[in-house]
Protein backbone atom coordinates (compact mmCIF):
# COMPACT_ATOMS: atom_id res chain seq x y z
CA UNK A 1 0.00 0.00 0.00
CA UNK A 2 2.75 2.48 0.97
CA UNK A 3 4.65 1.61 -2.22
CA UNK A 4 1.62 2.54 -4.33
CA UNK A 5 1.13 5.83 -2.50
CA UNK A 6 4.82 6.73 -2.80
CA UNK A 7 4.81 5.93 -6.52
CA UNK A 8 1.85 8.29 -7.06
CA UNK A 9 3.40 11.08 -5.01
CA UNK A 10 6.64 10.88 -7.02
CA UNK A 11 4.68 11.35 -10.23
CA UNK A 12 4.38 15.01 -11.39
CA UNK A 13 0.78 14.24 -12.33
CA UNK A 14 -0.10 13.20 -8.76
CA UNK A 15 -2.78 15.92 -8.29
CA UNK A 16 -4.57 14.86 -11.49
CA UNK A 17 -4.32 11.18 -10.59
CA UNK A 18 -5.76 11.81 -7.13
CA UNK A 19 -8.56 14.00 -8.54
CA UNK A 20 -9.46 11.29 -11.05
CA UNK A 21 -9.41 8.66 -8.29
CA UNK A 22 -11.63 10.82 -6.07
CA UNK A 23 -14.16 11.30 -8.89
CA UNK A 24 -14.20 7.56 -9.53
CA UNK A 25 -14.79 6.79 -5.85
CA UNK A 26 -17.56 9.38 -5.64
CA UNK A 27 -19.27 7.74 -8.62
CA UNK A 28 -18.82 4.32 -7.04
CA UNK A 29 -20.44 5.48 -3.79
CA UNK A 30 -23.41 6.79 -5.80
CA UNK A 31 -23.83 3.46 -7.57
CA UNK A 32 -23.50 1.60 -4.29
CA UNK A 33 -26.31 3.71 -2.84
CA UNK A 34 -28.47 2.90 -5.87
CA UNK A 35 -27.67 -0.80 -5.44
CA UNK A 36 -28.88 -0.73 -1.84
CA UNK A 37 -32.09 0.99 -2.95
CA UNK A 38 -33.15 -1.66 -5.46
CA UNK A 39 -31.78 -4.90 -4.01
CA UNK A 40 -34.56 -6.99 -2.44
CA UNK A 41 -34.92 -10.14 -0.35
CA UNK A 42 -35.78 -12.07 -3.51
CA UNK A 43 -32.51 -11.20 -5.29
CA UNK A 44 -29.11 -12.53 -4.24
CA UNK A 45 -26.65 -9.83 -5.24
CA UNK A 46 -23.43 -8.23 -4.03
CA UNK A 47 -21.63 -4.96 -4.66
CA UNK A 48 -17.96 -5.72 -5.25
CA UNK A 49 -15.33 -3.14 -6.20
CA UNK A 50 -17.85 -0.91 -7.93
CA UNK A 51 -19.75 -3.66 -9.75
CA UNK A 52 -23.12 -5.26 -9.04
CA UNK A 53 -22.74 -9.04 -9.04
CA UNK A 54 -25.95 -11.04 -9.50
CA UNK A 55 -25.92 -14.69 -8.44
CA UNK A 56 -27.73 -17.43 -10.30
CA UNK A 57 -29.42 -20.34 -8.49
CA UNK A 58 -26.91 -22.74 -6.94
CA UNK A 59 -26.54 -26.45 -7.59
CA UNK A 60 -28.03 -28.93 -5.17
CA UNK A 61 -24.69 -29.95 -3.63
CA UNK A 62 -23.96 -26.30 -2.87
CA UNK A 63 -27.37 -25.67 -1.34
CA UNK A 64 -27.25 -28.87 0.72
CA UNK A 65 -23.84 -28.11 2.23
CA UNK A 66 -24.95 -24.57 3.07
CA UNK A 67 -28.17 -25.70 4.72
CA UNK A 68 -26.59 -28.52 6.71
CA UNK A 69 -23.75 -26.41 8.07
CA UNK A 70 -26.00 -23.46 8.86
CA UNK A 71 -28.32 -25.76 10.79
CA UNK A 72 -25.46 -26.83 13.06
CA UNK A 73 -24.00 -23.34 13.50
CA UNK A 74 -27.39 -21.76 14.17
CA UNK A 75 -28.53 -24.31 16.72
CA UNK A 76 -25.16 -24.29 18.49
CA UNK A 77 -24.81 -20.51 18.85
CA UNK A 78 -28.48 -20.16 19.81
CA UNK A 79 -28.31 -22.81 22.55
CA UNK A 80 -25.02 -21.46 23.89
CA UNK A 81 -26.26 -17.84 23.59
CA UNK A 82 -23.07 -16.90 21.76
CA UNK A 83 -24.57 -14.50 19.26
CA UNK A 84 -26.39 -14.77 15.93
CA UNK A 85 -25.89 -16.72 12.72
CA UNK A 86 -26.87 -15.54 9.24
CA UNK A 87 -27.62 -17.53 6.09
CA UNK A 88 -27.24 -16.42 2.44
CA UNK A 89 -29.36 -13.24 2.47
CA UNK A 90 -27.67 -11.58 5.45
CA UNK A 91 -25.80 -8.70 3.83
CA UNK A 92 -22.59 -7.50 5.42
CA UNK A 93 -21.39 -3.98 4.69
CA UNK A 94 -17.63 -3.44 4.66
CA UNK A 95 -15.75 -0.24 3.82
CA UNK A 96 -16.11 -0.55 0.06
CA UNK A 97 -18.16 -3.66 -0.63
CA UNK A 98 -21.47 -5.30 0.29
CA UNK A 99 -21.45 -9.10 0.48
CA UNK A 100 -23.97 -11.87 1.13
CA UNK A 101 -21.87 -14.78 2.45
CA UNK A 102 -23.29 -18.28 2.47
CA UNK A 103 -23.02 -18.40 6.28
CA UNK A 104 -21.80 -15.94 8.89
CA UNK A 105 -21.76 -15.49 12.66
CA UNK A 106 -21.66 -12.40 14.86
CA UNK A 107 -20.61 -12.66 18.49
CA UNK A 108 -23.10 -11.48 21.10
CA UNK A 109 -21.58 -8.00 21.48
CA UNK A 110 -22.38 -7.21 17.84
CA UNK A 111 -25.59 -9.23 17.57
CA UNK A 112 -27.18 -7.47 20.54
CA UNK A 113 -27.15 -4.24 18.50
CA UNK A 114 -29.29 -5.69 15.69
CA UNK A 115 -32.99 -4.92 15.43
CA UNK A 116 -35.90 -6.04 13.30
CA UNK A 117 -35.19 -3.63 10.45
CA UNK A 118 -31.44 -4.27 10.24
CA UNK A 119 -30.49 -4.94 6.61
CA UNK A 120 -26.82 -3.96 6.48
CA UNK A 121 -24.74 -5.82 9.04
CA UNK A 122 -21.21 -5.14 10.29
CA UNK A 123 -18.28 -7.45 9.67
CA UNK A 124 -19.03 -10.83 11.27
CA UNK A 125 -16.58 -12.87 13.35
CA UNK A 126 -16.92 -16.02 11.22
CA UNK A 127 -17.80 -16.41 7.56
CA UNK A 128 -18.27 -19.31 5.15
CA UNK A 129 -18.22 -19.30 1.36
CA UNK A 130 -19.11 -22.40 -0.65
CA UNK A 131 -17.27 -22.61 -3.94
CA UNK A 132 -18.88 -22.64 -7.37
CA UNK A 133 -17.34 -22.11 -10.80
CA UNK A 134 -18.63 -18.53 -10.97
CA UNK A 135 -17.62 -17.45 -7.45
CA UNK A 136 -14.42 -19.40 -6.78
CA UNK A 137 -12.01 -16.69 -7.97
CA UNK A 138 -13.69 -13.92 -5.99
CA UNK A 139 -13.95 -16.11 -2.87
CA UNK A 140 -10.20 -16.79 -3.01
CA UNK A 141 -9.02 -13.28 -3.92
CA UNK A 142 -11.15 -10.19 -3.28
CA UNK A 143 -13.22 -11.64 -0.44
CA UNK A 144 -10.22 -13.42 1.05
CA UNK A 145 -8.35 -10.12 1.33
CA UNK A 146 -11.34 -7.96 2.25
CA UNK A 147 -12.57 -10.28 5.01
CA UNK A 148 -9.12 -10.40 6.60
CA UNK A 149 -8.57 -6.64 6.40
CA UNK A 150 -11.90 -6.05 8.18
CA UNK A 151 -11.01 -8.30 11.09
CA UNK A 152 -13.29 -11.23 10.28
CA UNK A 153 -11.53 -13.67 12.53
CA UNK A 154 -12.26 -16.93 10.72
CA UNK A 155 -13.00 -17.88 7.11
CA UNK A 156 -14.03 -21.30 5.83
CA UNK A 157 -13.91 -22.06 2.10
CA UNK A 158 -15.91 -25.18 1.28
CA UNK A 159 -15.50 -27.27 -1.86
CA UNK A 160 -18.79 -29.20 -2.23
CA UNK A 161 -17.42 -31.38 -5.04
CA UNK A 162 -14.29 -32.57 -3.21
CA UNK A 163 -16.16 -32.38 0.10
CA UNK A 164 -13.34 -30.47 1.72
CA UNK A 165 -13.09 -27.46 4.02
CA UNK A 166 -10.22 -24.96 4.06
CA UNK A 167 -9.92 -23.09 7.34
CA UNK A 168 -8.25 -19.68 7.63
CA UNK A 169 -7.98 -17.40 10.64
CA UNK A 170 -6.37 -14.25 11.99
CA UNK A 171 -3.78 -14.98 14.64
CA UNK A 172 -4.36 -11.71 16.52
CA UNK A 173 -6.80 -8.79 16.35
CA UNK A 174 -4.12 -6.66 14.69
CA UNK A 175 -3.50 -9.11 11.84
CA UNK A 176 -4.81 -8.26 8.38
CA UNK A 177 -3.80 -11.44 6.54
CA UNK A 178 -5.21 -14.91 7.06
CA UNK A 179 -3.08 -17.82 8.14
CA UNK A 180 -4.04 -21.30 6.87
CA UNK A 181 -5.20 -23.43 9.78
CA UNK A 182 -5.78 -26.60 7.77
CA UNK A 183 -7.61 -28.51 5.08
CA UNK A 184 -10.13 -31.08 6.24
CA UNK A 185 -12.00 -33.87 4.51
CA UNK A 186 -14.47 -36.65 5.34
CA UNK A 187 -13.31 -38.60 8.38
CA UNK A 188 -11.82 -35.55 10.12
CA UNK A 189 -13.15 -33.01 12.61
CA UNK A 190 -12.80 -29.24 12.41
CA UNK A 191 -12.64 -26.90 15.41
CA UNK A 192 -13.80 -23.31 14.98
CA UNK A 193 -11.53 -20.49 16.09
CA UNK A 194 -14.23 -17.84 16.33
CA UNK A 195 -17.14 -19.91 17.72
CA UNK A 196 -16.06 -21.23 21.13
CA UNK A 197 -16.63 -24.97 21.53
CA UNK A 198 -17.90 -25.55 18.00
CA UNK A 199 -16.34 -28.82 16.82
CA UNK A 200 -17.97 -30.88 14.07
CA UNK A 201 -17.09 -33.76 11.76
CA UNK A 202 -16.64 -32.71 8.14
CA UNK A 203 -19.13 -35.41 7.14
CA UNK A 204 -21.87 -33.45 8.94
CA UNK A 205 -21.60 -30.74 6.27
CA UNK A 206 -22.32 -33.11 3.42
CA UNK A 207 -24.26 -36.10 4.77
CA UNK A 208 -27.75 -35.99 6.27
CA UNK A 209 -27.21 -38.86 8.70
CA UNK A 210 -23.94 -37.45 10.02
CA UNK A 211 -25.58 -34.04 10.32
CA UNK A 212 -28.51 -35.39 12.35
CA UNK A 213 -26.13 -37.28 14.62
CA UNK A 214 -24.11 -34.13 15.26
CA UNK A 215 -27.27 -32.10 15.77
CA UNK A 216 -28.41 -34.58 18.41
CA UNK A 217 -25.03 -34.26 20.13
CA UNK A 218 -25.35 -30.48 20.22
CA UNK A 219 -28.91 -30.62 21.55
CA UNK A 220 -28.09 -33.07 24.33
CA UNK A 221 -24.73 -31.66 25.41
CA UNK A 222 -24.62 -29.75 28.72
Amino acid sequence: MHDVVNAILKNPSAPFILESLQNSMDDERRRRHEFREWVTEEVKAEFINGEVVLHSPVKRRHRKASELLFQLVNVFVTLKKLGEAGHEKAMISLTRNDYEPDICFWAKEKADLFHGDTMLHPAPDFVVEILSKRTSKVDRTIKFQDYAQHGIREYWIIDPIKQMVEQYALLTEKDMEYLPYGKYSIGEDITSVAIPGFIIPIAAIFDNSANLKMLETILTSP
